[in-house]
């Protein structure tokens, strides 16, 4: 089965997973995917995420999910940029999530960053994903 948007499909994984309160979730590993998720941890939505390779099968993440008082740590995790619309942002009109309470996920020419460095580099870029 093709696979159009893998980066739609990780945060579908993580989005079902923690709808069942599962304590990990497996998702295919790639470098755009390993930089989103360190966006993540770094702003403490996920507790972590490790690379497994098992031999014979394409390498996965597991990705350990953040419970606080048995609730989700991401309450909502959205899709912006997709592949049949990408959306763009100059550094001066990127939008607080959530009225600052939740983080946008940017790849810009620097990396892949939250919107609050994205606004320390002064740097503009596709916004991946808006998490709160």
């Amino acid at each position: 089965m093709a696979l159009n948007d893998p980066l739609g499909d990780m945060l579908t994984r993580i989005r079902n997973a923690q709808m069942r309160r599962r304590p990990k979730v497996a998702t295919p590993a790639s470098s755009l995917r390993a930089r989103v998720l360190d966006v993540l941890q770094d702003e403490g939505y996920i507790r972590g995420y490790t690379r497994v390779e098992m031999k014979g099968e394409t390498p996965q993440f597991e990705i350990e999910l953040k419970y606080y008082n048995g609730q989700p740590a991401i309450r909502e995790i959205t899709r912006v940029s997709k592949p049949g619309r990408r959306v763009y942002s100059p550094v001066k009109e990127l939008k607080n999530v959530a009225n600052g309470l939740g983080v946008a996920i940017l790849s810009t020419p620097k990396g892949v960053m939250s919107d609050n460095r994205a606004r320390e580099e002064n740097v503009g870029g596709e916004i991946i994903c808006n998490v709160f």
